[in-house]
């Protein structure tokens, strides 16, 4: 199987009450889960393909609990400044093909809507992520203020989490619009998380 290693910055947010109880392995507060999940890979290769600067989006609805099923239908986004060749890894990444997290990840999903290029526009500004899909995607969260001001409030150690080995920043939206593959949401003032993550195989 072909090395594979990333790291940089993502984020996430659903239509779950702040905190997601899906962390915990809980069923969806909402019965079901609407969930936005975007990566800026700051560092990566796969193999000898670079992956730096690229950015990847999932998205997700899990009729039900999202570990005893039903299984999840997912879409994916990539980054159209990406080549042929790093376009492909970042399929098979993401996929599951090439294993690792993602390989762990697949055997939740069982249907694929579609995988798209497209421009992707993830932004970092303190406490505060954006992200931007033309005609399908205008997400932004925020970190909830904790007791302490000069601290974030964060989950860490939880069963799941997209992330592992990071604590996960609790975050609330500001906006989260999707529209696309015969979905659409207004999830805005729902939960969010965000961390660094590191991916290797």
């Amino acid at each position: 199987m072909t090395a594979w290693k990333m790291e940089g910055d993502y984020f996430e947010a659903c239509n779950c009450d702040t905190v997601c109880p899906c962390v915990f392995l809980g069923n969806p507060d909402q019965g079901e889960c609407d969930v936005i999940v975007a990566w800026h890979i700051q560092k990566g290769n796969f193999d000898s393909t670079p992956l730096d600067g690229l950015n990847v989006v999932a998205v997700f609805h899990a009729p039900g609990n999202m570990f005893t099923g039903p299984k999840w239908k997912a879409a994916l986004y990539l980054d159209e400044s990406a080549s042929k060749e790093q376009a492909d890894a970042l399929g098979k990444i993401y996929s599951g093909q090439a294993g690792g997290f993602f390989g762990a990840i697949a055997g939740l999903i069982g249907e694929i809507a579609g995988v798209r290029s497209v421009p992707i526009k993830f932004e970092v500004d303190g406490k505060r992520r954006t992200l931007q899909i033309p005609s399908a995607i205008d997400l932004a969260v925020e970190a909830i203020e904790g007791a302490d001001k000069s601290k974030e409030a964060t989950v860490s150690n939880a069963p799941m989490g997209v992330a592992p080995g990071f604590a996960a920043v609790v975050a609330k939206s500001t906006k989260n619009n999707y529209s696309d593959y015969g979905r659409k949401w207004d999830n805005s003032g729902k939960n969010g998380f965000y961390s660094r993550f590191a991916y290797a195989t």
